[in-house]
């Protein structure tokens, strides 16, 4: 059921990001090394950089699992209330010329 307001309250599957944090960790580990023992610094730097970003992404995703079950909810976490009880906005009536 759809409330209207799943972006303010839309949740993040934090263990799939971890593994894909984790992955692309690797692969940015792999590449700064590779291409300085290549000899090629402008894409070891830009590996480098990617680097930095993985590893910053992942410590934000372990903040959060490590907040409990408002960023990492189980199946035993009901759905977040809507915002407002409001009823959804209706569309005033269109005024017809004859």
């Amino acid at each position: 059921m759809r409330t209207g307001s799943e972006p303010a309250t839309a949740r993040s599957a934090l263990r799939a990001r971890l593994w894909l944090s984790l992955w692309g960790l690797g692969w940015a580990i792999f590449g700064t090394a590779a291409f300085a023992l290549v000899g090629r610094p402008g894409w070891a730097a830009a590996c480098a950089v990617l680097w930095l970003v993985a590893t910053v992404d992942m410590m934000t995703i372990l903040r959060h699992m490590r907040q409990g079950p408002h960023y990492q909810p189980g199946r035993d976490i009901p759905p977040y209330r809507p915002a407002d009880s409001r009823p959804p906005y209706r569309r005033p009536p269109q005024h017809r010329h004859p």
